[in-house]
């Protein structure tokens, strides 16, 4: 006897449609940022930049920000892959109530309001306090290298820019001056012509010289005023080394230079983006920054900038989280990147319980110069004296995990905007969706 299956009628019709709602779990994520984004969050300085008018009515906001939302949460990023999910999933379709946005509407909306969407940080974070998931009694301070929206192979050094810009200017003289000889004989023949016309490789030439004077000028000013820094910071070592008694060890080195290494690149796709050395290799990215409650991994203040260095990001986080949320954490741990002397004065004019790595400096004392200043001195033995019970063991298990959930589980490995100020954006609302998921998993 042949076994009996249930039908499969692909083609069945229902008597009823029955709702896309109907398809998503009760507990499902998209449920709960429906809810938030209609009864809990804030939406005026989104919904107030639109006006009444003609023309055909715009989705609603509220829609639009959930879809948002739910993309980044499902680790869909891009505005087509949105649009696509949009009439694929029963998530987004439930969200998009039938009636999908097309991917320029979608990419549109995040441009237009960016700097609002970012913005929902606080928001979230203040309900996941309310919920009792951020307690700041231990903070872990961490930083994570993304590739920017650019190739490192569209990128130029300073020494070839130099060299590209005269070869251009060459090239273009050459022409200017030929054309002007064939003018003036063709003036002696036929009489007066406009003579303004340039060739497009002409134009394009122009327009790349100007694109290097640009990046040169960018570069020059960056040298400039990482020379003054360096010059600041060298200035207050000795005045510490002259406190102490100590001389500085080694050989003097050299001063400072106003001028861009030779080797410094600036990119031609994402000029504010740098190449920076990663645990793979190199990449052209941005720094990006967290910290995170130790209670349930909430993120509760968050950075971005194009410097490789940790360490001028420590005191712009601290203060994020009385910004945030009005009260300072307890304790903070951070790695080695972000101990200097400056630093640890810091956290103690701010009450904050340090844990900062002091590196691995072979045979550290104060005549080879590796002991570090006394508050560097002291962090270090605060640490060893801990053993297994330090604080600072806490920072991998809280901060590392969550760079880990963000790269590897939600898969973002790439920014899509471009310039500083869109990627600082574009990151905000990655830890927002991070904090969004901890927060429906508590619900």
């Amino acid at each position: 006897m042949s076994k009996h299956f249930r039908p499969w009628k692909i083609d069945q019709a229902q008597l009823l449609p029955p709702s896309v709602a109907d398809y998503v779990p009760e507990d499902h994520l998209s449920r709960f940022i429906v809810a938030l984004v209609t009864e809990s969050l804030d939406l005026r300085a989104i919904t107030g930049s639109y006006t009444s008018g003609l023309g055909q009515p715009p989705f609603d906001p509220r829609m639009m920000t959930a879809l948002l939302l739910n993309g980044y949460a499902s680790g869909i990023y891009s505005s087509r892959r949105i649009a696509k999910a949009s009439i694929e999933r029963a998530d987004f379709m439930m969200i998009v109530a039938g009636d999908p946005p097309d991917f320029r509407t979608i990419s549109d909306f995040r441009k237009r309001h960016l700097e609002a969407l970012s913005g929902l940080f606080v928001q979230v974070l203040k309900l996941a306090e309310k919920a009792g998931l951020v307690k700041l009694g231990h903070v872990a301070l961490d930083g994570t290298k993304i590739k920017a929206n650019a190739s490192k192979h569209k990128a130029m050094s300073y020494a070839r820019m130099k060299q590209r810009e005269a070869e251009l200017q060459a090239e273009v003289d050459k022409w200017l001056a030929a054309a002007e000889a064939a003018d003036a004989e063709e003036d002696k023949l036929h009489g007066a012509k406009r003579g303004d016309e340039l060739p497009k490789w002409v134009a394009d030439k122009q327009k790349r010289i100007a694109k290097i004077r640009e990046a040169k000028a960018a570069l020059e000013a960056e040298a400039k005023a990482a020379a003054e820094d360096e010059r600041r910071i060298e200035a207050e070592k000795q005045a510490q080394r002259d406190a102490e008694g100590r001389k500085k060890p080694g050989k003097p080195a050299a001063p400072p230079s106003d001028e861009p290494d030779p080797k410094a690149q600036r990119n031609f796709t994402d000029p504010e983006s740098r190449i920076m050395k990663t645990k793979d290799g190199y990449i052209q990215g941005y720094n990006a920054q967290v910290a995170v409650d130790g209670t349930a991994q909430i993120i509760v203040a968050h950075g971005l900038n194009a410097n490789s260095s940790d360490q001028g990001q420590l005191v712009p986080l601290v203060d994020g989280i009385e910004v945030n949320l009005d009260r300072k954490p307890g304790q903070a741990s951070a790695d080695s990147g972000y101990l200097s002397e400056a630093n640890l004065a810091a956290l103690a004019v701010r009450e904050i319980d340090g844990y900062i790595a002091t590196g691995r400096a072979k045979h550290p004392t104060v005549e080879n110069g590796k002991a570090g200043g006394p508050l560097t001195q002291a962090m270090r033995k605060k640490i060893a004296a801990g053993g297994f019970d330090t604080p600072y063991r806490l920072r991998k298990q809280i901060v590392e995990a969550v760079f880990g959930q963000i790269k590897q589980g939600r898969c973002f490995r790439q920014f899509l905007l471009r310039g500083v100020a869109n990627v600082r954006a574009e990151w905000a609302m990655i830890c927002t969706a991070h904090n969004l998921i901890k927060l429906a998993k508590a619900a």
